[in-house]
Order: structure tokens, then sequence, then C-alpha cells
């Protein structure tokens, strides 16, 4: 933060020199206006920000934030489409400073949308090569994770069931019941997971593949965040829940009976970015949390939380438990295109309207 100074030249300004003159009212008022000054001067750091990651996550992080600069990180916890939705309805008087966390596609929407703007932070080139050659300047990588299943065997095992090993056995009618994703409509998960398929399958295909699947969730199995899925997994509400992997480690890792299956066919990745809204009320503020976000000291912090996601920064530490990507059939997802606004609404429009109405048979 700048040095606050009064004075620019050896002799003091006229405006001051009268409230020096002016007898005690004019003191006093001279007294408000330096700790009005002084207060404004202090809240240079204060941003809000949207959470687009896990809320625990997000508080750990602002907790750190206070604790570095002394400023204020206040956030809303959204999903990804919520988040996109928000932007869009304060585009003329945003509310919003960073969009922090979340699937690729709602940061490239935003960008395109002119809701968000690019910024390069101090730690760009610390950030792992390929995610930022992925990305292409649209917006910052602040992590990467593969999409897949969490597995609960022991819901399987009552039922005398095999666990699902590839995509294609969400749709068999064995899992009836079993099976929980969450809505692209708010999930940036789930539209990660039907972009993926698409990109395996074909659209046809993979929306035939859909419908079989919605056959298998029950009632409560459509989940508002990605991380619901897995949630019901693991507390044995349904067998499996689709999911991006390292949440389903995170539930693993708190003590309940689930693993990460990642499917045969290959699967997508999502990178999560962390992004500057467009004319937010505090622009500076927010370029500073966003460089204290991308510090290896700052995204450590992710592990303690139990969130597993690779950051985006080389010197950060991958933790012990992590998903390893390397060992993982990942395919070559296609972030500009599906990213493209036009494109997300009509693929979540055409499930909204093909899959979601259809009856459970």
């Amino acid at each position: 933060m700048a040095q606050l100074s009064l004075f620019h030249a050896q002799k003091p300004p006229a405006v001051f020199a009268l409230f020096l003159c002016s007898g005690g009212f004019m003191k006093r008022l001279l007294t408000l206006t330096l700790f009005a000054t002084a207060a404004t001067a202090g809240a240079q750091g204060n941003l809000t920000f949207v959470c687009g990651a896990q809320a625990d996550w997000c508080q750990v992080v602002a907790n750190a934030y206070k604790k570095e600069t002394g400023g204020e990180a206040k956030f809303l916890r959204l999903s990804a489409g919520e988040s996109l939705a928000r932007l869009r309805a304060e585009k003329a008087n945003p509310s919003f400073d960073v969009l922090f966390g979340g699937t690729g596609d709602v940061h490239e929407a935003g960008t395109k949308e002119k809701l968000l703007t690019f910024y390069k932070p101090k730690a760009w080139n610390e950030l792992y090569p390929e995610l930022r050659k992925q990305v292409k300047d649209a917006y910052i990588p602040l992590y990467t994770g593969a999409l897949g299943l969490a597995v609960n065997d022991t819901v399987l095992k009552k039922r005398n069931l095999a666990a699902p090993t590839d995509w294609p056995d969400l749709g068999d009618p064995k899992y009836k019941g079993l099976i929980a994703m969450p809505n692209p409509n708010t999930s940036g998960t789930a539209y990660t997971m039907i972009t993926t398929l698409i990109q395996i399958y074909g659209e046809d295909k993979a929306f035939d593949l859909l419908k079989k699947i919605h056959n298998n969730v029950p009632r409560n199995g459509y989940t508002r965040p990605g991380s619901g899925a897995a949630f019901l997994a693991a507390r044995g509400e349904v067998a499996v829940g689709v999911t991006f992997l390292h949440d389903a480690v995170a539930q693993n890792v708190r003590g309940f009976p689930v693993r990460a299956v990642a499917p045969k066919a290959g699967t997508g990745t999502e990178i999560g970015g962390v992004s500057l809204v467009t004319d937010g009320p505090n622009a500076a503020a927010g370029k500073q949390f966003i460089d204290f976000v991308l510090k290896p000291e700052t995204q450590k912090l992710a592990a303690t939380v139990e969130s597993f996601q690779i950051q985006s920064n080389a010197k950060t530490p991958v933790a012990a438990a992590s998903p390893k990507l390397d060992k993982i059939k990942l395919i070559d997802y296609d972030f500009g295109k599906w990213g493209d606004s036009a494109t997300r609404a009509r693929i979540i429009s055409r499930w909204t309207k093909e899959v979601f109405p259809l009856p459970r048979r």
C-alpha cells in the first residue's frame, strides 16, 4: 500500500494552512478528515469474491489473505452455473471483484461476454505451461482435476452388484436408483461430464446415454454442486456419484467408504480458474487477491481442508492424496470450444428439454 502523505512541497498547501488558523472547529474537521482518509487507505485491500470452489477452501484463503494484507475478503459460495448467472445479472453494476474457482467453461464464457477481464498475474510464468497453453489467456488457471466416479462398494456389495468401470455402465438398468450426478443448469461438473461424453461418443450417442443414466437417477439424485454427487455416494444414499475425482478422494479421506474411479474410455478434465470481474468495485484489491492466491504458500492451504485438486503453480507441492493424473486416460478436452457461451447454452438447453423431463421407467 502506498504511503499516505499530506505534504508534497516544503510549504503546506493553502487549504491546509487555513485549517490550522481557523480555531477549534477547523482543527476537529481536519482530524475527522485525516481519520476518514486513513480508513479509506486501510480499506484498499478489501474485496468480495464469488467462491466457485469448496466453501472451506475459500474461508481458509480469506483468513490467510487478511492475516498477510490486513484486507477483508468476503465471499459468496455459488456453483459454476449460478456464478455465471449472477455475473450476467450484475453486469451493469457488479458487486464482486473476483471469481475464485469453478470450471473453466464459466471463466471462458465470462471473458467472452466481457463479464470478466483477463489479468496477467505476477506468478504467470510459474504456472504450469500446459495449463497456460490450454486456457489461451482467457483466464488464469487456479487448479486442475479429472472427472470420474465416486463409488461406494458397501452399497454395491449389499445388492450383489459389481462396480461400474466406464461411462456406458452408468446406463445399465441394474443401477436403477443408484446413480447421482449434478444438474448442468447449476453445475460446471455436470457440463464437463456431458461435453466429455460428446467428445468420446458423439453428441447424439452421448445424449442417448444420458437418457439411460437419467433413468437410474433417483428423485434426489440431481445435485446443485458437483461435489454433491460424491456426498450422496459417501453417505450411501446412492452407490455411484459422477464428480471430479478429487471430490471422491476428499470423501474417502474423511472416512467414508468411497473410492475414486476413472472411466476406462477416458475422461475429461477441468482447469478451474480465477478471474477479475470487469468493472468490479475494488479492482486493485482484486488483483492483489489474485496474486495472493497463486502463491505456493497459499495454494498449499487447499489440501489442509481436503481440497485435493492439482494446484496451478508448479512450485506448489502436490498433496499425497491428490489423484495421479498421469495414471488416468484423459481426453484432449477442447476448453475453447466447450467454453463458448452459445455452445454452452445450447448443450444445457438440450439436456434440460430432452433428458431431465423424461419419466423414470
